[in-house]
């Protein structure tokens, strides 16, 4: 509308030699990228009310050119608003659907287990994808809350069915094996498997890093084993440390290559204390001079805070960082013990499933 009246007042108000009104077939054509067919039409009419109105003014202004001119580019507009529009309402589908699967595969998790807090966190390199490699679950088991979180090699859609299969087997294993071990191995299977099911021309697409974790039932500890995973970010007391593993395992689906070895690492986790699992898009995320992503001191600087902020702090952060645009899947989990205080409430499971409660609130 702007461009129309600009255009009708300039060759109201010009010499003829300049011939403004030539222009006015562009406003039907920008219109059909923003507007429905009705709209685009009434503009395309308004247009050539303006171009029969000029020639009243301007008598050679050659106004059947311009006012056909209008007409053909004001029906094409209408054309491509009406193609455009069955074209979004097929993303807009398809766009339900990917949101559907991401519920399926990174279903939300509770924000509370027992009596520890949990955030996650989950951005997907590829355009207008919602999943992608990087996942998590978390589960509480009678063992203690379980958490996982992995990254298969690669990115986007590829990586999805593999994803998929690793986050389905983790949720019946975690309750069954007592040992983390025991998990690890179940995991590998799944990967195996699914690599022989939907092979690709490069074997090596079909390894996974994870990392495990498991909160004990009393919040005392927290028990790590680690696949080739990056290692977690501990606060405590509002000093920042990397719990590196003693003696790293080898990424899913390699240990027929190095061998198959899982030691885990038992850290304290006291009340206040709060973990940031991660996948490497977080520290590999690199800025314009190629410098990666300095979480440590990141994350000494933020201190202690909830954490829905922390990780909405570091969803800002990456951005910023990386110019806005992600180059691979970046997937996050923050897990915090609580201070006891008053007004608090206090649930543990049992090893018979049952969920027990004491405290107020």
């Amino acid at each position: 509308m702007i461009l129309t009246a600009l255009i009708g007042v300039l060759a109201f108000s010009t010499p003829r030699q300049i011939a403004f009104s030539r222009l006015l077939p562009t406003a039907p054509a920008l219109a059909a990228a923003m507007w429905p067919v009705l709209p685009t039409l009434l503009l395309g009419l308004f247009c050539l009310l303006v171009m029969i109105g000029l020639s009243f003014v301007y008598t050679d202004l050659g106004t059947p050119y311009t006012s056909a001119a209008i007409v053909a580019v004001t029906l094409a507009a209408a054309y491509a608003s009406h193609v455009r529009l069955q074209r979004e309402e097929t993303l807009f589908h398809v766009r339900l659907v990917a949101e559907a699967a991401q519920e399926v595969l990174l279903r939300p998790l509770p924000r509370r287990m027992n009596n520890i807090e949990i955030e996650a966190l989950y951005l997907a390199a590829q355009e207008e994808a919602r999943i992608g490699g990087d996942f998590y679950e978390a589960a509480d088991t009678p063992y203690g809350i379980r958490l996982l979180i992995g990254d298969v090699r690669g990115k986007g859609l590829s990586a999805v069915g593999a994803a998929s299969a690793l986050i389905s087997c983790f949720r019946e294993a975690a309750y069954d094996e007592p040992d983390l071990s025991g998990i690890i191995h179940r995991l590998e299977v799944t990967i195996t498997r699914h690599g022989a099911a939907f092979p690709v021309l490069d074997r090596p697409e079909h390894f996974a890093t994870a990392l495990i974790a498991e909160i004990s039932q009393d919040g005392g500890q927290v028990r790590l084993l680690s696949c080739g995973h990056p290692p977690p970010l501990l606060v405590h007391q509002g000093k920042t440390r990397l719990l590196e593993a003693t003696t790293p395992s080898p990424p899913l689906n390699l240990t027929t290559l190095v061998g198959e070895h899982h030691r885990v690492d038992t850290f304290d986790f006291a009340p206040g204390d709060q973990l940031l699992l991660y996948t490497d898009g977080v520290t590999e995320a690199r800025d314009r001079t190629g410098t990666f992503f300095p979480l440590p001191d990141w994350a000494q600087q933020q201190g202690q805070m909830p954490p829905r902020e922390l990780l909405d702090r570091l969803h800002v952060a990456l951005l910023h960082y990386c110019g806005g645009k992600l180059d691979d899947d970046v997937a996050a989990l923050v897990v915090r013990y609580p201070d006891a205080g008053a007004g608090s409430t206090a649930c543990r499971r049992g090893r018979g499933g049952e969920l027990a409660c004491e405290g107020e609130g």
